[in-house]
């Protein structure tokens, strides 16, 4: 899950649930027929035997995962110290079970098996995303480090010597980097931040050697190998086809990181941030460097026109919580797409209640796999919200798309699709939506393009070169290319390498800053999000194209055409039913990923950038 807010949909309750169901299928005892791991049929497989085997996989995991979804959902949004231990304990549960089912349907691997029941089978050995070792022993230990890492990283504060009381959790910090100007401030709050991971770094260590053991007896080289097969190739195809789509946007990227440099060094002084090199990680707006739009208002163009004020429109029409998501659902509906089920509207969590706490994280739930289709939002009438809401209907709307699945289909046809999806809905909300809905009475002057695609770059392309380096870092862990003894070191070769980043105080190996992200500490594997920020504007172009329009990316929208609605619905109900490449072009046409999409979307902007760096040499 990508933690930038309003993007993610509840993707690590479905990776859970799918542990903690089978955790209940082996931990309950066996009903008649039921899958059970612990005694596989004696002799020979059949494949007959390797039918009932997925047949009766699906049709318990899908009973049991509608329970633990529910159980998810109460823990999100009613949180108690009872809520939290029973979605914990499923959790602790479940990478034991998912093992056992992954192990029993290696027993029909030498089977010659119809392509649908195959790739079944491979799907429950790949829903796990940390395979533990079958040793009972070595499985405990595996997942009680995996619970403190998380637990180490969700408990994080940075509390200043001398300053009693004045601990700052991420939150805290994060807000202070994205609006604080002090570089001196950002520095301390950088530091403070970072210094919560090295305690993580042995337990780390002995997570990679349990981890590729479990990845090992599942019959993968480690762990890394393991997620990148997860793609429908080859795991070393996987990694070079990514590195082909970062050299067609590296360009692009490179002419924003020149841009923004020097917009830097003018603000800060070039002695903090050369004229010629890599940018101290500090002075982006985010703790991570990956997204940049916090910094906005240091790097606008000097005669920046917003051309509205989204934020203001919205109330002024007077809408609430209630009436965005209305809004959200009718742009769906003018696709001919079916409205939102009743049950949506009486069950979701749109603001935030008074009496209790919740998560307010934006996320999107499908909690029995048919109707239950529920978004979880704490609302505020904003242009951010806006654009979630939106993004976080796609996600409900594609999930109900492929309910007709066999329950180990129901899912993206990648792990990057169903963010891409959502943020391809999120792009069409351009004037020409808002113009349509009556927000907006005319379109902005066309000077206040450059704005807008400054505004989306410094999102969207910004993140790219982050979104590929964290699992580069992690899958030459995994392989050991990158020994324990290098791990800091390493990290910042791939930040500087990638990013132009650099860290803004003196590290070494006593530090362990990969674990100060997130996705590190909890393992969550983050290619997806590299993809999505990808496929997102190959999907925006191909369905624009479905809708006959023909100007600028940028400025074109979807709302209202049906045929455009077609053409995604269409791919949305394969769900992971064919491999990627198959859904892909049953939307685009194209059976590959192809970042040409986004480049032409930025071209006016890449032109104004190129202008504005004439005379500086762009890389670092």
């Amino acid at each position: 899950m990508r933690f930038v807010t309003g993007r993610p949909f509840n993707r690590t309750a479905l990776v859970f649930a799918l542990r903690a169901c089978a955790a209940l299928a082996f931990a309950a005892p066996a009903a008649a027929g039921a899958v059970t791991a612990a005694a596989p049929p004696a002799g020979q497989p059949t494949l007959e035997e390797a039918r009932r085997f997925v047949e009766e996989a699906n049709t318990r995991l899908l009973a049991l995962n509608d329970r633990q979804q529910r159980a998810e959902w109460v823990q999100a949004t009613y949180i108690t110290d009872d809520t939290e231990t029973i979605a914990a304990e499923a959790r602790e549960a479940g990478i034991a079970a998912t093992t056992e089912m992954a192990l029993a349907a290696r027993r029909f691997d030498s089977l010659a098996l119809p392509p649908d029941v195959a790739r079944q089978l491979r799907l429950i050995k790949l829903s796990l995303v940390l395979p533990a070792p079958a040793d009972p022993a070595l499985r405990s230990e595996l997942t009680q480090i995996a619970s403190a890492l998380e637990g180490m990283y969700g408990k994080g504060k940075y509390c200043p010597a001398g300053k009693e009381g004045a601990c700052q959790d991420l939150g805290d910090l994060s807000r202070l980097l994205a609006e604080d100007r002090q570089a001196a401030a950002l520095l301390d709050a950088w530091q403070g931040w970072h210094a919560i991971a090295p305690p993580m770094r042995p337990k780390f260590m002995r997570y990679v050697e349990l981890a590729n053991r479990g990845a090992r007896e599942m019959g993968y080289p480690d762990l890394g190998a393991m997620w990148r097969s997860n793609y429908d190739m080859p795991p070393d195809a996987f990694a070079a086809d990514l590195e082909r789509l970062w050299a067609q946007v590296k360009p692009l990227y490179e002419s924003l990181h020149a841009y923004v440099r020097a917009r830097l060094g003018a603000a800060y002084g070039t002695t903090l941030v050369p004229p010629a090199g890599p940018i101290p990680a500090h002075l982006l707006g985010n703790m991570w460097a990956q997204d940049w739009s916090n910094i906005y208002p240091l790097v606008a163009p000097p005669t920046a026109d917003p051309g509205y004020d989204l934020t203001a429109l919205l109330r002024a029409r007077g809408l609430d919580a209630r009436g965005m998501v209305r809004t959200g659902e009718g742009f769906f509906s003018s696709l001919g797409l079916e409205p939102l089920p009743p049950t949506f509207w009486e069950r979701s969590l749109f603001t935030k209640p008074a009496d209790r706490e919740v998560v307010c994280h934006a996320s999107a739930w499908d909690v029995d796999n048919e109707q239950d289709l529920r978004i979880k939002m704490c609302i505020e009438i904003t242009a951010e919200d806006f654009n979630t809401v939106h993004h976080e209907l796609g996600h409900n709307y594609y999930q109900r798309a492929y309910r007709r699945q066999p329950f180990l289909f129901r899912d993206s046809a990648n792990d990057g699709f169903h963010e891409a999806l959502g943020d391809t809905v999120a792009l069409s909300i351009t004037p020409a939506y808002l113009r349509k809905i009556g927000l907006l009475d005319r379109d902005p002057a066309p000077g206040s393009d450059t704005a807008f695609l400054l505004r989306m770059a410094l999102d969207k392309v910004a993140f790219l070169p982050f979104g590929l380096l964290i699992d580069q870092w992690r899958w030459q862990v995994f392989s050991g290319a990158i020994a324990p003894a290098d791990y800091n070191r390493t990290w910042w070769d791939l930040k500087r390498r990638y990013q132009g980043v650099v860290a803004p105080a003196p590290r070494s190996e006593a530090d362990f800053d990969p674990g100060a992200k997130y996705h590190v500490a909890a393992n969550v594997p983050y290619t997806r999000y590299f993809l999505a920020d990808i496929l997102q504007f190959q999907f925006h172009r191909a369905l624009l194209r479905a809708a006959g329009y023909s100007g600028p990316p940028h400025k074109g929208s979807i709302y209202g055409n049906k045929a455009a609605g077609a053409k995604l619905e269409a791919m949305m109900a394969l769900g992971r039913s064919r491999p990627w490449p198959e859904a892909l072009e049953a939307m685009t046409g194209e059976t590959r990923a192809d970042a040409s999409a986004m480049v032409e979307y930025f071209a006016p902007l890449k032109a104004w950038l190129d202008g504005q760096n004439r005379g500086t040499k762009a890389g670092w």
